[in-house]
């Protein structure tokens, strides 16, 4: 399957406007989540994961306690795509649930 091509600027400016507390580092997209406890993190991130393997698209991720951070790029492009948007949206989703 043919991977998605990288977004241009007015795409990427879109993708910001629509999410302004991801932080543009580099190639990758950035967000640290916060929640009450680990449970609640890893509940979090386990619901994250199940997105990554639908998308085949993983993300570079750590928590500590009850912090999950995330960052998104499309490594094999070298920098963001359709995926990384898709990942993003589904992501804020299931952080708002």
């Amino acid at each position: 399957m043919a991977r998605p091509s990288l977004l241009d600027v007015d795409a990427i400016e879109a993708l910001m406007e629509k999410h302004p507390s991801w932080v543009r580092q580099g190639d990758a997209l950035r967000k640290s989540f916060v929640f009450a406890d680990f449970s609640e993190a890893f509940a979090f991130m386990t619901r994250v994961a199940i997105v990554a393997e639908i998308l085949n698209h993983h993300p570079n991720w750590s928590n500590v306690w009850n912090t999950v951070d995330i960052a998104i790029t499309t490594h094999d492009q070298g920098g963001l795509t359709a995926l990384d948007r898709s990942f993003i949206e589904r992501v804020e989703r299931i952080a708002a649930a």
